[in-house]
Protein backbone atom coordinates (compact mmCIF):
# COMPACT_ATOMS: atom_id res chain seq x y z
CA UNK A 1 0.00 0.00 0.00
CA UNK A 2 1.14 3.78 -1.14
CA UNK A 3 1.83 5.59 2.32
CA UNK A 4 -0.52 7.96 3.31
CA UNK A 5 0.94 11.66 3.32
CA UNK A 6 -1.48 13.90 2.19
CA UNK A 7 -5.36 14.18 2.26
CA UNK A 8 -7.64 16.68 0.41
CA UNK A 9 -10.25 18.10 2.59
CA UNK A 10 -13.58 20.38 1.99
CA UNK A 11 -13.53 23.67 3.80
CA UNK A 12 -15.74 26.47 4.59
CA UNK A 13 -14.76 29.25 2.21
CA UNK A 14 -17.33 31.75 3.35
CA UNK A 15 -20.85 31.68 5.50
CA UNK A 16 -23.68 30.74 3.62
CA UNK A 17 -26.61 33.45 3.65
CA UNK A 18 -29.72 31.34 2.96
CA UNK A 19 -29.56 28.27 0.94
CA UNK A 20 -25.94 27.25 0.40
CA UNK A 21 -24.32 27.38 -2.37
CA UNK A 22 -20.86 25.65 -3.99
CA UNK A 23 -18.97 28.83 -3.46
CA UNK A 24 -18.97 28.59 0.55
CA UNK A 25 -16.91 25.57 0.30
CA UNK A 26 -13.53 24.44 -1.59
CA UNK A 27 -12.02 21.31 -2.20
CA UNK A 28 -8.02 21.47 -0.41
CA UNK A 29 -4.85 19.38 -0.23
CA UNK A 30 -3.54 18.87 2.99
CA UNK A 31 -0.16 17.31 4.53
CA UNK A 32 -0.65 14.71 7.11
CA UNK A 33 1.74 15.10 9.86
CA UNK A 34 4.22 12.29 10.89
CA UNK A 35 2.75 9.74 13.12
CA UNK A 36 3.97 10.43 17.18
CA UNK A 37 3.57 7.61 20.12
CA UNK A 38 -0.05 7.15 21.26
CA UNK A 39 -1.42 8.48 17.52
CA UNK A 40 -3.32 6.78 14.75
CA UNK A 41 -3.09 6.88 11.41
CA UNK A 42 -7.37 6.70 9.64
CA UNK A 43 -8.61 6.59 5.73
CA UNK A 44 -11.93 7.66 5.64
CA UNK A 45 -13.98 4.83 3.70
CA UNK A 46 -17.67 6.66 3.93
CA UNK A 47 -18.39 10.15 5.42
CA UNK A 48 -21.70 11.56 6.56
CA UNK A 49 -23.65 14.89 6.00
CA UNK A 50 -26.42 15.98 7.54
CA UNK A 51 -28.80 18.75 8.02
CA UNK A 52 -27.72 20.05 11.49
CA UNK A 53 -24.19 20.80 9.96
CA UNK A 54 -26.46 23.82 8.11
CA UNK A 55 -26.39 25.10 11.54
CA UNK A 56 -22.54 25.12 12.42
CA UNK A 57 -22.12 26.99 9.30
CA UNK A 58 -23.41 30.38 10.90
CA UNK A 59 -21.52 32.67 13.17
CA UNK A 60 -22.91 32.29 17.00
CA UNK A 61 -23.37 30.23 19.67
CA UNK A 62 -25.47 27.16 19.16
CA UNK A 63 -25.48 23.62 20.93
CA UNK A 64 -22.63 22.70 19.18
CA UNK A 65 -19.25 25.16 18.19
CA UNK A 66 -19.73 26.95 14.39
CA UNK A 67 -17.15 25.61 11.79
CA UNK A 68 -14.30 28.40 11.52
CA UNK A 69 -13.62 29.18 8.15
CA UNK A 70 -10.88 28.04 6.31
CA UNK A 71 -10.75 24.88 8.12
CA UNK A 72 -12.02 21.48 7.53
CA UNK A 73 -15.26 21.11 8.17
CA UNK A 74 -16.38 17.64 10.45
CA UNK A 75 -18.75 15.31 10.78
CA UNK A 76 -19.56 11.54 11.21
CA UNK A 77 -17.04 9.15 9.10
CA UNK A 78 -16.28 5.53 9.32
CA UNK A 79 -12.62 4.44 8.29
CA UNK A 80 -9.92 2.11 8.60
CA UNK A 81 -6.94 2.48 10.23
CA UNK A 82 -3.63 2.36 8.26
CA UNK A 83 -0.76 2.68 10.79
CA UNK A 84 -1.38 2.84 14.54
CA UNK A 85 1.27 4.02 17.32
CA UNK A 86 -1.23 3.25 20.07
CA UNK A 87 -2.41 0.09 21.20
CA UNK A 88 -5.52 0.36 21.36
CA UNK A 89 -5.71 -0.02 17.83
CA UNK A 90 -4.10 -2.16 14.79
CA UNK A 91 -4.15 -1.53 10.71
CA UNK A 92 -7.18 -3.15 9.82
CA UNK A 93 -9.25 -2.01 12.51
CA UNK A 94 -12.50 -0.08 10.95
CA UNK A 95 -13.41 3.05 13.71
CA UNK A 96 -15.67 5.75 13.81
CA UNK A 97 -14.86 9.60 14.08
CA UNK A 98 -16.22 12.90 14.07
CA UNK A 99 -13.13 13.71 11.01
CA UNK A 100 -15.59 13.76 8.23
CA UNK A 101 -15.35 15.69 4.94
CA UNK A 102 -11.65 14.55 4.28
CA UNK A 103 -9.77 11.60 3.32
CA UNK A 104 -7.36 10.60 5.85
CA UNK A 105 -6.55 12.05 9.31
CA UNK A 106 -3.77 11.28 12.21
CA UNK A 107 -5.89 11.26 15.86
CA UNK A 108 -5.93 9.99 19.19
CA UNK A 109 -7.26 6.77 20.10
CA UNK A 110 -10.06 8.79 22.12
CA UNK A 111 -11.79 10.17 19.45
CA UNK A 112 -12.17 6.79 17.93
CA UNK A 113 -14.40 3.79 18.26
CA UNK A 114 -13.54 0.82 17.14
CA UNK A 115 -16.96 -1.26 15.05
CA UNK A 116 -18.28 -4.49 14.61
CA UNK A 117 -16.79 -5.96 11.25
CA UNK A 118 -19.00 -8.40 10.89
CA UNK A 119 -21.80 -5.83 10.26
CA UNK A 120 -21.81 -4.45 6.44
CA UNK A 121 -21.82 -2.36 4.86
CA UNK A 122 -19.93 0.12 7.29
CA UNK A 123 -21.79 2.82 5.78
CA UNK A 124 -24.15 1.79 8.36
CA UNK A 125 -22.54 2.72 10.90
CA UNK A 126 -23.44 6.58 9.68
CA UNK A 127 -27.12 5.48 9.20
CA UNK A 128 -28.78 3.00 10.86
CA UNK A 129 -26.62 1.59 13.77
CA UNK A 130 -24.97 5.53 13.92
CA UNK A 131 -25.62 8.97 15.27
CA UNK A 132 -28.77 9.19 12.61
CA UNK A 133 -30.27 5.63 13.98
CA UNK A 134 -29.11 6.65 17.10
CA UNK A 135 -31.31 10.23 17.33
CA UNK A 136 -34.67 8.05 16.39
CA UNK A 137 -33.93 5.59 18.65
CA UNK A 138 -33.45 8.16 21.24
CA UNK A 139 -36.36 9.84 20.27
CA UNK A 140 -38.54 7.34 21.11
CA UNK A 141 -37.34 6.46 23.88
CA UNK A 142 -37.54 10.47 25.09
CA UNK A 143 -41.62 10.21 23.91
CA UNK A 144 -42.24 7.18 25.53
CA UNK A 145 -43.43 5.58 22.39
CA UNK A 146 -45.43 2.77 23.23
CA UNK A 147 -47.39 -0.02 21.82
CA UNK A 148 -50.91 0.62 20.40
CA UNK A 149 -50.18 4.07 19.79
CA UNK A 150 -50.78 6.62 16.71
CA UNK A 151 -47.30 8.36 15.83
CA UNK A 152 -47.14 10.77 12.84
CA UNK A 153 -43.49 11.53 11.29
CA UNK A 154 -42.38 14.55 9.27
CA UNK A 155 -39.25 13.90 6.93
CA UNK A 156 -40.14 10.33 7.23
CA UNK A 157 -38.01 9.34 4.11
CA UNK A 158 -34.92 10.87 5.48
CA UNK A 159 -32.04 9.23 7.36
CA UNK A 160 -33.72 9.89 10.55
CA UNK A 161 -37.53 9.68 9.96
CA UNK A 162 -37.58 6.16 8.39
CA UNK A 163 -35.87 4.52 11.18
CA UNK A 164 -37.51 6.37 13.86
CA UNK A 165 -41.07 4.90 11.53
CA UNK A 166 -39.50 1.10 11.40
CA UNK A 167 -38.32 1.46 15.67
CA UNK A 168 -41.81 2.29 15.94
CA UNK A 169 -43.79 -0.68 14.28
CA UNK A 170 -41.30 -2.87 16.18
CA UNK A 171 -42.65 -1.21 19.13
CA UNK A 172 -46.50 -1.86 17.91
CA UNK A 173 -47.45 1.30 16.72
CA UNK A 174 -49.54 2.68 13.93
CA UNK A 175 -47.27 5.10 12.11
CA UNK A 176 -47.94 7.80 9.34
CA UNK A 177 -45.57 9.87 7.46
CA UNK A 178 -44.70 12.10 5.23
CA UNK A 179 -42.50 12.57 2.31
CA UNK A 180 -41.67 14.79 -0.87
CA UNK A 181 -42.45 13.13 -3.75
CA UNK A 182 -44.49 9.83 -4.87
CA UNK A 183 -41.28 7.52 -5.14
CA UNK A 184 -40.58 8.54 -0.91
CA UNK A 185 -43.89 7.83 0.29
CA UNK A 186 -44.09 4.37 -1.40
CA UNK A 187 -41.16 3.29 -0.12
CA UNK A 188 -42.11 4.64 3.39
CA UNK A 189 -45.16 1.75 2.51
CA UNK A 190 -43.54 -0.96 0.64
CA UNK A 191 -40.25 -1.16 2.60
CA UNK A 192 -40.31 0.46 5.50
CA UNK A 193 -43.65 -0.71 7.02
CA UNK A 194 -45.54 2.35 7.41
CA UNK A 195 -49.25 2.18 7.53
CA UNK A 196 -49.98 5.56 6.01
CA UNK A 197 -47.71 8.20 4.21
CA UNK A 198 -48.32 11.14 2.17
CA UNK A 199 -46.95 13.48 -0.22
CA UNK A 200 -47.06 16.73 1.80
CA UNK A 201 -46.19 18.51 -1.96
CA UNK A 202 -49.69 17.25 -3.02
CA UNK A 203 -52.32 18.62 -0.76
CA UNK A 204 -52.34 21.25 3.05
CA UNK A 205 -50.51 18.59 5.47
CA UNK A 206 -53.05 19.13 7.71
CA UNK A 207 -56.12 17.82 5.74
CA UNK A 208 -53.99 15.03 4.31
CA UNK A 209 -52.78 14.06 8.09
CA UNK A 210 -56.41 14.68 9.19
CA UNK A 211 -57.10 11.26 6.40
CA UNK A 212 -54.34 9.41 7.91
CA UNK A 213 -55.65 9.92 11.20
CA UNK A 214 -58.88 10.32 11.97
CA UNK A 215 -59.04 9.56 15.04
CA UNK A 216 -56.12 11.77 16.47
CA UNK A 217 -52.54 10.81 16.94
CA UNK A 218 -50.61 10.18 20.26
CA UNK A 219 -46.79 11.09 19.03
CA UNK A 220 -45.48 13.98 16.53
CA UNK A 221 -42.05 13.31 15.69
CA UNK A 222 -40.84 16.70 14.26
CA UNK A 223 -38.59 16.60 11.42
CA UNK A 224 -39.34 19.37 9.58
CA UNK A 225 -41.22 22.26 11.75
CA UNK A 226 -43.16 24.75 10.01
CA UNK A 227 -46.34 23.36 8.23
CA UNK A 228 -46.05 20.05 9.57
CA UNK A 229 -45.37 20.73 13.09
CA UNK A 230 -48.67 23.24 12.89
CA UNK A 231 -50.73 20.34 11.41
CA UNK A 232 -49.66 18.03 14.20
CA UNK A 233 -50.45 20.58 17.02
CA UNK A 234 -54.41 20.35 15.36
CA UNK A 235 -54.39 16.51 15.27
CA UNK A 236 -52.96 15.75 18.62
CA UNK A 237 -55.21 14.29 20.92
CA UNK A 238 -55.20 15.05 24.88
CA UNK A 239 -51.92 14.22 26.79
CA UNK A 240 -50.39 13.83 23.36
CA UNK A 241 -46.50 14.23 22.92
CA UNK A 242 -43.96 16.10 20.46
CA UNK A 243 -40.72 14.99 19.97
CA UNK A 244 -38.76 17.96 18.44
CA UNK A 245 -35.73 16.59 16.81
CA UNK A 246 -35.32 18.70 13.64
CA UNK A 247 -36.66 21.77 11.82
CA UNK A 248 -35.27 21.37 8.12
CA UNK A 249 -38.11 23.64 7.01
CA UNK A 250 -36.55 26.66 8.54
CA UNK A 251 -32.47 26.09 8.41
CA UNK A 252 -32.08 27.98 5.93
CA UNK A 253 -34.34 30.95 6.60
CA UNK A 254 -32.34 34.40 6.56
CA UNK A 255 -35.09 35.17 9.05
CA UNK A 256 -37.05 33.35 11.17
CA UNK A 257 -40.51 32.95 10.50
CA UNK A 258 -43.47 33.14 13.04
CA UNK A 259 -44.30 29.89 15.23
CA UNK A 260 -47.61 28.18 14.74
CA UNK A 261 -50.94 29.71 14.92
CA UNK A 262 -51.84 27.10 17.15
CA UNK A 263 -49.01 26.95 19.32
CA UNK A 264 -51.67 27.58 22.43
CA UNK A 265 -53.02 24.06 21.79
CA UNK A 266 -50.53 22.90 23.98
CA UNK A 267 -52.21 24.01 26.81
CA UNK A 268 -55.84 23.10 25.89
CA UNK A 269 -54.56 19.51 25.09
CA UNK A 270 -51.94 19.22 27.93
CA UNK A 271 -49.36 18.62 25.46
CA UNK A 272 -45.45 17.71 26.50
CA UNK A 273 -43.02 19.26 23.79
CA UNK A 274 -39.57 17.43 24.65
CA UNK A 275 -36.08 18.77 22.22
CA UNK A 276 -34.29 16.48 21.45
CA UNK A 277 -30.37 16.32 21.12
CA UNK A 278 -28.99 13.24 20.53
CA UNK A 279 -25.24 13.71 22.11
CA UNK A 280 -26.88 13.76 25.36
CA UNK A 281 -27.34 10.00 24.96
CA UNK A 282 -24.23 8.87 24.17
CA UNK A 283 -23.99 6.67 27.69
CA UNK A 284 -26.47 4.92 26.10
CA UNK A 285 -25.01 4.10 23.03
CA UNK A 286 -23.73 0.37 23.36
CA UNK A 287 -27.83 -0.22 24.70
CA UNK A 288 -28.85 1.28 20.94
CA UNK A 289 -26.34 -0.34 19.23
CA UNK A 290 -27.37 -4.10 20.50
CA UNK A 291 -30.66 -3.67 20.46
CA UNK A 292 -30.92 -1.70 16.48
CA UNK A 293 -27.82 -3.84 15.71
CA UNK A 294 -29.89 -6.80 16.52
CA UNK A 295 -32.69 -5.20 14.57
CA UNK A 296 -30.45 -5.02 11.37
CA UNK A 297 -28.85 -8.79 11.50
CA UNK A 298 -32.23 -10.10 11.32
CA UNK A 299 -33.68 -8.66 9.07
CA UNK A 300 -36.31 -6.26 10.76
CA UNK A 301 -34.85 -3.14 10.03
CA UNK A 302 -33.95 -1.89 6.42
CA UNK A 303 -31.18 0.47 6.09
CA UNK A 304 -31.94 2.61 3.69
CA UNK A 305 -28.93 4.72 2.10
CA UNK A 306 -27.91 7.11 -0.78
CA UNK A 307 -24.52 7.11 -1.59
CA UNK A 308 -22.53 9.75 -4.05
CA UNK A 309 -19.18 8.50 -5.09
CA UNK A 310 -16.20 10.86 -3.76
CA UNK A 311 -14.89 13.74 -1.75
CA UNK A 312 -15.11 16.08 -5.03
CA UNK A 313 -19.22 15.55 -4.36
CA UNK A 314 -19.25 15.79 -0.96
CA UNK A 315 -20.96 19.32 -1.10
CA UNK A 316 -23.21 18.27 -3.69
CA UNK A 317 -24.64 16.08 -1.23
CA UNK A 318 -24.99 18.25 1.54
CA UNK A 319 -27.10 20.71 -1.41
CA UNK A 320 -29.13 17.63 -1.93
CA UNK A 321 -30.36 17.18 1.60
CA UNK A 322 -32.01 20.42 0.88
CA UNK A 323 -33.51 19.62 -2.28
CA UNK A 324 -35.10 16.07 -0.96
CA UNK A 325 -32.63 14.13 -3.23
CA UNK A 326 -31.56 11.73 -0.50
CA UNK A 327 -33.85 8.37 0.55
CA UNK A 328 -32.70 7.51 3.97
CA UNK A 329 -29.24 8.96 5.07
CA UNK A 330 -27.08 10.21 2.72
CA UNK A 331 -23.63 9.02 2.44
CA UNK A 332 -20.25 10.17 0.47
CA UNK A 333 -18.07 7.03 -0.51
CA UNK A 334 -14.56 8.24 0.05
CA UNK A 335 -12.83 4.83 -0.77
Amino acid sequence: MTKLTTSQEIRLASRPKGLPTVANFTLAESTLPPLQAQQVLVRNLFMSVDPYMRGRMNEGKSYVPPFAIGQALEGGAIGEVVESRAPEFKPGDVVTSRYGWREAFVAAPKDLRAVDKAIQPFSVYLGAVGMTGMTAWAGLTLGEVKAGEVIFISGAAGAVGNVAGQLAKLRGCRVIGSAGSTEKVQSLLDECGFDAAFNYKSGPTLEQLNRAAPDGIDVYFDNVGGESLEAALSVLRVHGRIIACGGISSYNDEKPKPGPANLFNVTTKRLTMKGLIVGDWLDRQDEFEKEVGGYLRAGKLKSKETVVEGIDHAVDAFLGLFAGKNMGKMIVKLS
